[in-house]
């Protein structure tokens, strides 16, 4: 099951966030040799996405990260979101998931 966070971007700035993933008995996910994806729609139908960068360490820790420069380009509004993990034998599993809320960039 995947654990839930809401996440909060600023539109137009450098954006990271560090999220622990934990199985319920509150061990954490040993993620060594696992690569990562994420991406955030208006609705998980949209045939737009954005695209997070994802690193993963063995800690159990999963970095998303976007750059200035592309969250420029997202729309300001509220997205969902899903970050799955891929094991060395290619097996996926979502780790984390929720709403991604992007407000507007005032200052450009």
């Amino acid at each position: 099951m995947a654990v839930k966070a809401n996440l909060i971007i600023d539109q137009g700035s450098d954006y990271s966030v560090t999220i622990d993933v934990q199985y319920a008995n509150g061990t954490s996910y040993d993620l060594s040799g696992f690569t990562g994806r994420a991406q955030m729609r208006k609705s998980p139908f949209s045939s737009t996405n954005y695209d997070f960068t994802v690193t993963t360490a063995n800690s159990g820790a999963v970095t998303l990260e976007m750059t200035s420069a592309y969250t420029a380009n997202v729309t300001a509004g509220r997205y969902l979101y899903d970050v799955e993990v891929i094991s060395s034998a290619n097996v996926v599993t979502r780790v984390l998931q929720g709403i991604a809320t992007v407000s507007p960039e005032i200052t450009k």
